[in-house]
């Protein structure tokens, strides 16, 4: 090997946490080498936010343009050009990806290193360069932004199959006849609504006793309703025990209590989680102590046992979030550079599931408050009673919210409705500001807007009896 080259600085992965905080650090002075495996940007650019949403969109514009008679309006058979969202979806990545690229490349004091990182010791990283040959690098801190990818769960016979993941699944230019998936959770509920609504047969197995394992039962019940009205299969309690292909076709037997199935379709999506990238950076060679799933264990600081070598964003556990691992960029930028305390303790986690209707939530939930025995009031409002979602036809749903009886502070939201994600932001407005429950409920909000039913979801709180 050769002599390293010497950085204040190595930051391995350009994801949402690892880029803003390279172009940081090499502002403040400090020579800078930012490693990446495949492409700038990470999971949120490549293959996460930024294409699924973008195919989400596609989507929702098919089924808007087949309810367009409730509307008023008639069209045309539909029919979908899945080649054609493919290449708007590759046009937006790359444009996200070139620019932030472009960026980077610009920065003085940053080399932008194309390659796979692995350690060699405690602040000394090799990599294997994409175009041939390696190249060691060390520094005095170093900064891990590796990210997961897609785990495969140990099912007979799936090694002898031809699989999807998040990844592979946008990339296919025929609609599937019938899509299998695997797994209950965000993943496979944004990709089974959106190819149902694409035109395929959708049937999702989940192994657990509801979709979306976190969330409140009231609300999954919802959700799962909402997906069978749009004509997905459901099937909960299911557990899958042998897959196998042949002529074509993929046969998926699964066991449910008290009987067993042979579901026959045309493509297997797995969605069951995520594992990090950990096993790839031979972390024992630093000392870097990981969880027993191999997710790099971090202080409320992120950083690891080994002084100076922190952790952001998924490859650390925790929330999987594109908003959480700039934050984690932010907490490390304060600690490293501004040398002021900045902590993950008690920071809002808030999300938004992209199916349609979206489901935006922060803070507790019903469950999580009644397991820690807060005195609470939970109030709720159907999306049938907001003028704004009557007047677009857009009705299903509800928003529901979680307040503590004797301070009136709001702990948690969940709205399940159009635009979901943006209502719920506007009470996670009112609880970084600490209003009371009351301060939305006599509020004066624009009519007629979807915002203006916090007036009466918060209302209804008045009346909402103590739990």
């Amino acid at each position: 090997m050769t002599t390293p080259t010497e950085y204040d600085a190595i930051i391995i992965g350009s994801g949402q946490g690892g880029t803003p905080l390279s172009t940081a650090l090499a502002q403040a002075g400090m020579h800078t080498a930012l490693i990446e495996r495949e492409h700038v940007g990470g999971t949120c650019v490549n293959e996460g936010c930024t294409p699924t949403k973008t195919m989400v969109a596609s989507a929702r514009v098919a089924y808007l343009a087949r309810r367009a008679a409730d509307y008023g309006v008639h069209t045309s058979p539909i029919t979908i050009d899945l080649g054609k969202v493919r290449q708007r979806k590759r046009d937006i990545v790359n444009s996200f990806r070139n620019g932030s690229q472009a960026r980077i490349e610009k920065t003085e004091n940053l080399d932008l290193i194309f390659g796979a990182a692995s350690f060699a010791g405690p602040k000394l990283v090799a990599v294997n360069l994409r175009d041939g040959g390696q190249r060691l690098v060390s520094a005095k801190y170093v900064f891990i932004n590796a990210g997961t990818r897609a785990s495969r769960p140990q099912l007979n016979g799936l090694d002898q199959v031809s699989v999807l993941d998040n990844v592979s699944i946008m990339e296919l230019d025929i609609v599937p006849d019938h899509l299998l998936v695997l797994g209950g959770g965000y993943i496979g509920l944004e990709f089974g609504q959106m190819f149902r609504r694409f035109g395929s047969r959708v049937t999702i197995v989940q192994t657990g006793p509801q979709l979306l394992a976190r969330e409140d039962p009231d609300i999954v019940e919802e959700v799962t309703n909402i997906l069978r009205q749009d004509g997905v299969e459901v099937l909960l309690n299911a557990r899958a025990t042998h897959v196998s292909q042949m002529e074509g076709s993929i046969r998926l037997e699964v066991e449910q209590p008290g009987h067993s199935m042979t579901l026959a379709g045309s493509h297997l999506l797995v969605a069951t989680g995520r594992v990090p990238n950990s096993d790839t950076l031979h972390l024992k060679a630093a000392g870097i102590h990981t969880d027993e799933r191999g997710f790099i264990k971090v202080n409320d600081r992120l950083e690891t046992n080994v002084p100076g070598v922190y952790a952001l964003g998924d490859i650390k556990g925790g929330p999987a979030f594109t908003h959480i691992s700039y934050d984690d960029f932010r907490i490390v930028r304060s600690n490293v550079l501004d040398k002021k305390p900045a902590s993950t303790k008690d920071r809002q986690v808030p999300y938004t599931v992209f199916i349609d209707p979206q489901l935006g939530r922060v803070g507790m939930t019903q469950t999580e408050a009644r397991s820690q025995k807060r005195n609470i009031r939970v109030a709720k409002l159907s999306m049938s009673s907001v003028a704004r979602a009557l007047e677009i036809d857009e009705t299903r749903g509800f928003m529901k919210a979680i307040v503590d009886a004797e301070s009136n502070q709001i702990l948690g939201a969940a709205v399940l409705g159009i635009e979901g994600g943006e209502i719920m932001s506007a009470i996670q407005i009112a609880m970084m500001g600490k209003l009371p429950y009351t301060a939305l409920r006599d509020g004066i909000f624009a009519h007629p807007t979807l915002a203006e039913s916090l007036n009466n979801l918060f209302m209804a709180m008045d009346a909402a009896q103590k739990r």
